[in-house]
């Protein structure tokens, strides 16, 4: 199968770095692809010191636009699957075959990273747990599935998601709308346990000051997913 890992990165030149040194030494029979979303920082000049695998988009997508203009790579280049693995480094690509070999198993069209099915390695902040736990409840309420960490964008899916994601993908926060989007389709979703780093570098996107505006953009997001 061909199969390749999505690197979304918006300024992650503090990290990135060593997120593709991972991949290469975890996962060196994938391939990958950098979506840099027009970072302001060096993450550009990075990549191409290097030379590795990089699309550098010409304006800021956000990380729903970054993620994918990657799922729409995958298609083109006729991927069979697409793991996103993060640019800021909290993502181990060491799990990366256990997860292809996991949805082989299972035959799923979806196999989430999650930090909660053993609840080892870095567990989120507190604020993030609690924001967690209601999208969990909500997808819940909304699918008849339970899915302990509905916002990992460490997600492997075949060939069928990629379409869907190639086609269709939202903008920002993109995770619980589309975990609902695809179980709605009929989709099999699993989780696998994995371990998560605590980013080392770099500010995340999700700042306490859009934690409000996060949960409420979310949830109408998933109601409106739920009523397609």
């Amino acid at each position: 199968m061909k199969i390749l890992i999505i690197v979304p990165a918006y300024n992650e030149g503090a990290n990135i770095e060593k997120t593709i040194e991972n991949i290469q030494a975890s996962a060196p029979e994938y391939d990958y692809i950098i979506i840099n979303d027009c970072s302001t920082d060096d993450t550009r000049a990075i990549c191409e010191k290097h030379g590795w695998h990089a699309l550098h988009l010409p304006v800021n997508l956000g990380i729903g636009g970054a993620v994918q203009t990657g799922y729409l790579y995958a298609w083109e280049q006729g991927y069979d699957l697409a793991v996103q693995v993060d640019g800021d480094g909290q993502h181990d690509p060491a799990y990366l075959k256990e997860m292809v070999d996991y949805m082989q198993v299972q035959q799923a069209d979806m196999v989430i990273g999650s930090r909660f099915l053993e609840k080892q390695g870095f567990q989120s902040s507190e604020l993030r747990r609690v924001g967690i736990r209601f999208f969990s409840g909500l997808i819940w309420l909304l699918t008849g599935r339970r899915i302990t960490d509905p916002t990992s964008g460490l997600r492997l899916v075949n060939r069928k998601i990629i379409c869907r994601f190639a086609l269709d993908y939202p903008k920002d926060y993109p995770e619980p709308e589309t975990v609902v989007g695809v179980i709605r389709q009929g989709c099999k979703v699993v989780e696998y346990p994995v371990r998560m780093r605590k980013r080392e570098g770099g500010v995340s996107s999700i700042s306490p000051a859009k934690a409000v505006y996060y949960m409420i953009k979310v949830s109408l997001a998933m109601l409106i997913e739920r009523l397609r």
